[in-house]
């Protein structure tokens, strides 16, 4: 039974990869109740239990078992607080706008929305400052007299979300960054479920490729560090360069890149100096004492071989970034090696952090 102060929570795209990390996330939070589940109507009424086949490690939680599986429209939603997107983007589109146009609230992982330039693209442990265009969008309507306004925020890609937390800490601290370098090595995960996802493809094998990730980090990266409007748009920044290589490697979990970059300023600080910004980083969850804020947002490795996925994804639960490898670089000014679990703080665990940071404002 959820508590009397437990937010309703839905999730679409409840029998997929992305909907069934939300499921597990969600399923003894403190703050919302797992209330309504959402896939294609071929499951819709059956029980959550016969509707999926399950592809997570945890079992299915108790509290989603029994729930009997809706179509995701708007009216089988209506009653919900939040609604939850990890729909594919070939149907997330007309299905979320339907719900934000009738005054849902739609935190969504799919990239429909992404690059419309007054939907915030939110990464939260960086740019929940972007969140205060939804609060100027509900004072107006309320002042309008519509008391349940609907609006969609979007999670960034899952690789997006790992380079962006070390490049906020150090622009922060030491002022504008001009050109930053990624190759990555991502997860299988992140490819969703589809059957024999990879197989022998990705069998003692690298695939250096995946398809629109490359510009996705590019673009993304640009508009998440940007700046609000006068409009209350975005404006994505326009003097950072960003080029990305993507791969995809034979780990289960956690997004692996190799980053260089090069500060504006003439001025550089020291390695220790880099070091010292990133642990002392903190985002505004953690300020407001959201449930799943990392402890720390940047865990800084010393040791000359990690961050490594199996060793270090889980950090405070998937939701902390980790860096090693900070040392020089002979084209740019600095290089290292980030980690982040791509379907915790690069999918899911993001999605459900913005609510919590919602919530902590009293936006939700």
């Amino acid at each position: 039974m959820a508590g009397a102060s437990q937010k309703r929570a839905g999730v679409l795209g409840a029998t997929g990869s992305v909907g069934q990390k939300f499921i597990l996330l969600l399923a003894e939070h403190p703050d919302f109740e797992l209330y309504k589940l959402g896939a294609s109507s071929r499951s819709a009424g059956k029980s959550y239990k016969d509707a999926v086949k399950w592809r997570q490690t945890a079992t299915i939680p108790e509290s989603a078992q029994s729930l009997a599986v809706v179509e995701c429209t708007t009216k089988e939603f209506a009653d919900c607080d939040v609604v939850f997107s990890g729909l594919d983007a070939d149907v997330a589109g007309d299905i979320e706008k339907d719900m934000f146009e009738h005054g849902l609230v739609v935190i969504s992982n799919a990239k429909n929305y992404r690059r419309e330039p007054t939907v915030p693209l939110v990464v939260p442990l960086v740019n929940t400052h972007h969140l205060d265009v939804i609060a100027r969008k509900i004072e107006s309507a309320r002042s309008q007299g519509v008391e349940k306004p609907g609006y969609i925020i979007c999670n960034s890609n899952c690789s997006t979300a790992g380079l962006v937390v070390p490049l906020a800490a150090l622009s922060r601290a030491f002022g504008p960054i001009s050109h930053v370098t990624v190759t990555t090595m991502q997860a299988i995960s992140g490819a969703g479920f589809a059957p024999g996802v990879l197989g022998f493809d990705i069998l003692d094998n690298v695939v250096p490729y995946i398809s629109g990730e490359e510009e996705k980090l590019e673009w993304e990266t640009a508009k998440i560090m940007g700046n609000i409007a006068d409009d209350d748009s975005f404006a994505p920044l326009s003097d950072m360069l960003v080029s990305a290589q993507c791969n995809r490697v034979a780990v289960s979990d956690g997004h692996l890149e190799c980053v260089s970059f090069k500060f504006v300023s003439e001025r550089k600080p020291t390695i220790d100096q880099v070091k010292q910004a990133l642990r002392d980083y903190k985002c505004e969850p953690q300020n407001l004492g959201c449930s799943s804020a990392p402890k720390q947002a940047i865990y800084v490795l010393e040791e000359p071989d990690r961050p490594q996925p199996r060793l270090d994804r889980m950090r405070d639960n998937g939701y902390a970034v980790s860096v090693g490898r900070i040392r020089p670089d002979t084209i740019f000014d600095f290089r290292f090696v980030v980690l982040s679990h791509n379907t915790v703080i690069g999918a899911a665990g993001s999605g459900i952090l913005i609510a919590e940071t919602l919530l902590g404002r009293g936006l939700l």
